[in-house]
């Protein structure tokens, strides 16, 4: 696939199916979870004594996985070592469990104070669900597929859950047991539940992990959403086409 943009919506104008990633693509609910991952994981690594907390691993370890494999991830880097729990944790237990826990306590309340979505994923969403524009005069089934598991409380936070037939966020994925982003598994379970291969669906994604992600999976069309990864990034992880913004392709 070519990066011209005029072969990108060409694609998009015969695609099956599209399947959004929610944070930093169609909300700027990235930056919120950035902000309480920071918040805790500052407070957790200067109790423990290790090296602080940067930006760099948001990106790295953190930054379209799965809660829990995240986690894992980050603590990995640092040498530290503690047990997976469950469910029953609460935020005060120094579990994984426990520590994901208290990281969505802070972006919970974070999100509470109200979330606008990307004007230009807005008009994006717009275009593709009406089906009376010149530019894409079909309408392809639209899902996210995100490995949050406040998805549907963001989309209803910012009125946009009746936009999507199909949501596979952290809790789909965890009760069918499917491993998270970079594995390709939760886009090709949501272009199944579509009924779409994926050769002839679209992922839109502003993370490194779910670009390849996409990748892995053979999707025909992967577009990288560069809300801070980078532009070379993104491409080198299998992006396609690299937007700042996705009115780009309206």
């Amino acid at each position: 696939m070519t990066d011209d943009l005029d072969n990108v919506k060409g694609f998009i104008r015969r695609a099956g199916a599209v399947l959004f990633d929610l944070d930093g693509v169609i909300t700027p609910t990235a930056d919120i979870h950035k902000l309480a991952w920071a918040d805790m994981f500052r407070a957790y690594f200067a109790e423990k004594g290790v090296s602080e907390y940067t930006e760099d691993d948001y990106f790295n370890y953190l930054d379209g996985r799965r809660r829990d494999e995240g986690i894992a991830a980050i603590l990995e880097s640092r040498h530290l070592s503690i047990p997976h729990g469950s469910q029953s944790d609460s935020p005060d237990d120094e579990t994984i469990v426990g520590l994901g826990k208290r990281k969505n306590a802070d972006f919970l309340a974070r999100v509470e104070q109200g979330i606008d979505a990307y004007p230009g994923s807005v008009k994006l969403l717009e275009s593709l669900a009406s089906g009376d524009t010149e530019t894409y005069p079909r309408r392809p089934q639209l899902a996210v597929v995100s490995s949050s598991k406040n998805a549907v409380p963001v989309l209803e936070a910012a009125g946009l859950r009746d936009r999507f037939v199909e949501i596979v966020d952290g809790v789909v994925a965890h009760d069918n047991d499917l491993p998270g982003k970079p594995a390709p598994d939760t886009f090709v379970f949501a272009a199944e539940q579509l009924g779409v291969e994926p050769r002839d669906a679209v992922v839109v994604e502003d993370a490194i992990s779910g670009v390849q992600a996409g990748a892995a999976g053979a999707f025909g069309l992967v577009i990288g959403v560069d809300r801070g990864a980078g532009r070379e990034a993104l491409l080198r992880a299998g992006a396609d086409v690299v937007v700042e913004d996705l009115a780009e392709l309206l």
